[in-house]
């Protein structure tokens, strides 16, 4: 009786874990995108296959939109580029934030959406003369606030007492009848 308690106490566990796992799978499976979104530096490029060339050489134009533009229009655009197999679109100079790219076909269809960040890799300024003011603040984990002996007192009784109640609540579980 014990053995099959357990293994149906395993089961639900692994379900209920489970579940979020497959709800989640099933929401990105049903938002496809054919798109390929990159940042170097301050550069933002997005890359697809999903465009054909249209007679007049057209692909298609990619949007860049802030936070503050919700439509294709507001943001910045660029036309795509490249061949029938893969084509781009790049813009320079972008400041740092969260932006979402949009792609949209010359036939009109949307090649996807996809957010980016933009965080420009900035190089420090080190100066050979600066030093820390209060020097290197080493101790117990880095910390640079003493909090007392009554608080680390505490922090020490709590600790035992949770280690007694485990000891106890182990020895109680093997002989059930000690208190």
């Amino acid at each position: 009786m014990r053995i099959t308690q357990t293994f149906v106490r395993s089961g639900l566990t692994v379900a209920a874990a489970a579940l979020p796992l497959a709800l989640t799978a099933g929401v990105a499976s049903a938002l496809p995108t054919a798109i390929n979104v990159t940042t170097s530096g301050t550069t933002v490029q997005v890359t697809t296959t999903s465009c054909v060339t249209r007679s007049n050489g057209s692909m298609g134009n990619a949007s860049l939109l802030s936070s503050g533009q919700a439509n294709f229009a507001q943001g910045r655009q660029a036309a795509l580029s490249g061949t029938s197999s893969s084509q781009s679109a790049a813009w320079s100079n972008v400041s740092s934030g969260t932006y979402t790219v949009i792609v949209v076909c010359a036939d009109g269809s949307t090649a996807g959406t996809q957010s980016v960040t933009v965080s420009p890799v900035t190089t420090p300024t080190i100066s050979a003369t600066a030093s820390p003011s209060r020097g290197v603040m080493g101790g117990m984990g880095s910390t640079t606030k003493d909090y007392g002996a009554i608080t680390y007192t505490v922090g020490g009784v709590l600790v035992a007492a949770g280690a007694g109640a485990t000891v106890w609540v182990l020895r109680r579980r093997a002989k059930p009848h000690r208190l």
